[in-house]
C-alpha cells in the first residue's frame, strides 16, 4: 500500500478508527488531514478500548509515524490531555508524533464564540447546527479571515504577546455586546506551558511527508467526520467546517494529488448521523432504537445518541462519486443480525419526481422521501465469522447488493468492534 486516503462516506461515525487501525499494520505513516477534537475515533484492541480525538489512529502500531497535518485545527490543551492518557496507558508518543507548524490552534475565545453562536441560532429561529461547541468553526473562520494563530506562532518567542492581542480583541467584542470577557491572566500561563510542552512535536511536516513519499514510504491519510458533513459537499449548513472528503487530504497535508494511489470509503451497513439536519432514512421508532442499542450508537466525542436509519444508497453513490472511492470498508454488519426484514433506500421521491442524487437545497432534501427495497434478514450471528464465504447466504446477498447499488467493490467487512472481527476481502 503506497498512499491511501481513507474517508467517511456518510455523516461520520462510520467506524474509521477501527479500519485505520487494521490498515496500519503495514503502513509507515498515518496522517490526519482535517477537523479537530470534534471528531472521535474508537479503537478496540483485545480488551482495551481507546478513543482518539486528534492523535492519528496509527499510534497503536509501534513502528508507525503519526502526523497531524496543516489542515487540522488543534486545541493544545485537548491534545496534551490525549497524549498524557496514551502515555499513561503504555504507548510511546515521543519521536512518533509530529504536528504541522502550519496547523491552526484553537483557543478559549473560539470555544466561547462557538457556544454563543449556537445559543444565538437556537434563540433566533430554534434551528441549531448541532456543533460540538469545541471551537472548530470559529478557528477555521479565523483561518479564512487571516487572523488565526498557528502552531508556528505558539512556538515563537513572542507567542505571549500574540495571544494577548487576540484575547484583548475578543474581550473588546465581549464588552461591546454585553458578554462576559475572558480572563487573560488565567489563560496565558496555561497556553504558554502547553506551547512549551508541544514544541518538540512541531515540525515542517509538509517537507517531511513529501520526502517520505519520494523515498517510497507507505502512507494512510486519515479523515474525520464524513462526506455528508463536508463544508462544500455535505448537507449545508448542517456540516462541519472543513473538507472531510478525499480532496482535503492534499490541501490538509501538502502531499500532491498524483501521489494518491487509492481511496477507501468507510461505510456502515446502515446509516447514522449526529446533530441537526435532514436525514431521509431516519427511523424514529423501535427499529431505530434497536439499531442504536445494538450498535452502541453514541458519539465518541460528545456521548450524544446518534440518529439511526436504513442504508441510503443515494448518499453512498454520491459519496463514491465525489471521493472516487475504490473500495468500501463496510462496518457493523453484525448490528443487523437480529433484523427479520431490512430496507435499503435506492432513490428519493420529491414533489412527485424521482431523484437519484443528493440535492443542494436543504429544504428540498428535507422533503425527499426514500424509495425502499426490502431484504430478508439472516437472523444468525456474524461476529465470529472470519471468512466472507462463511457468512449466512442472506448476509452475503445483502452486502453484495449494497456494493452493486453503489458501484464500489468491497475491500473490508467488519462484523464486530475488535481487530479480530475484520474480514479482509480485497485490501
Amino acid at each position: 500500500m503506497a498512499c491511501t486516503v481513507l474517508i467517511g462516506a456518510q455523516w461520520g461515525d462510520e467506524g474509521k478508527g477501527k479500519i485505520i487501525d487494521v490498515l496500519t499494520e503495514n503502513v509507515d505513516m498515518v496522517v490526519r488531514y482535517q477537523g479537530g477534537n470534534n471528531a472521535g475515533h474508537t479503537v478496540e484492541i483485545a480488551d482495551e478500548r481507546y478513543v482518539l480525538h486528534l492523535v492519528p489512529s496509527g499510534i497503536f502500531r509501534k513502528e508507525t509515524i503519526c502526523v497531524i497535518g496543516n489542515g487540522v485545527v488543534i486545541d493544545p490543551i485537548a491534545l496534551l490531555t490525549e497524549i498524557t492518557e496514551l502515555t499513561g496507558r503504555g504507548l510511546t508518543v515521543n519521536g512518533r508524533l509530529f504536528i504541522s507548524d502550519r496547523a491552526h490552534a484553537v483557543f478559549p475565545y473560539h470555544l466561547a464564540l462557538d457556544a454563543s453562536k449556537e445559543r444565538e441560532r437556537g434563540q433566533k429561529d430554534g434551528t441549531k447546527i448541532g456543533t460540538t461547541q469545541r471551537g472548530i468553526g470559529p478557528t477555521y473562520g479565523d483561518k479564512i479571515m487571516r487572523t488565526g494563530l498557528r502552531m508556528s506562532d505558539m512556538v515563537a518567542t513572542d507567542f505571549a504577546a500574540r495571544l494577548t492581542a487576540r484575547l484583548d480583541e475578543h474581550n473588546r467584542m465581549c464588552v461591546a455586546t454585553g458578554a462576559e470577557p475572558l480572563k487573560t491572566d488565567s489563560i496565558l500561563p496555561r497556553y504558554l506551558d502547553a506551547a512549551k510542552t508541544l514544541k518538540p512535536f512541531v515540525a515542517d511536516t509538509i517537507s517531511m511527508l513529501n520526502k517520505a513519499v519520494n523515498a517510497g514510504k507507505s502512507m494512510l491519510f486519515e479523515g474525520a467526520q464524513g462526506t455528508m458533513l463536508d463544508i462544500d459537499f455535505g448537507t449545508y449548513p448542517f456540516v462541519t467546517s472543513s473538507n472531510a472528503s478525499a480532496g482535503g487530504a492534499c490541501t490538509g497535508t501538502g502531499v500532491p494529488p498524483q501521489r494518491v494511489d487509492r481511496v477507501v470509503g468507510v461505510i456502515k451497513a446502515y446509516t447514522t448521523r449526529v446533530g441537526e439536519g435532514p436525514f431521509p432514512t431516519e427511523l424514529k421508532d423501535e427499529t431505530g432504537e434497536k439499531i442504536r442499542a445494538k450498535g452502541r450508537e453514541f458519539g465518541a466525542t460528545t456521548g450524544r445518541p446518534r440518529r439511526c436509519g436504513w442504508f441510503d444508497a443515494v448518499v453512498a453513490r454520491y459519496s463514491a462519486m465525489i471521493n472516487g472511492v475504490d473500495y468500501w470498508a463496510m462496518t457493523k454488519l453484525d448490528v443487523l443480525d437480529e433484523m427479520k426484514t431490512l430496507k435499503v433506500c435506492i432513490g428519493y421521491e420529491c414533489d412527485g419526481k424521482s431523484m437519484d442524487t443528493v440535492p443542494a437545497s436543504i429544504d428540498q432534501l428535507s422533503r425527499c422521501k426514500p424509495v425502499y427495497r426490502e431484504f430478508e434478514g439472516w437472523m444468525t450471528p456474524t461476529t465470529d465469522v472470519t471468512r466472507f464465504e462463511d457468512l449466512p447466504d442472506k448476509a452475503r446477498a445483502y452486502v453484495d447488493e449494497l456494493c452493486k447499488l453503489t458501484g464500489v467493490q468491497l475491500g473490508i467487512l467488519s462484523v464486530g468492534p475488535r481487530r479480530a472481527n475484520t474480514l479482509r476481502i480485497a485490501l
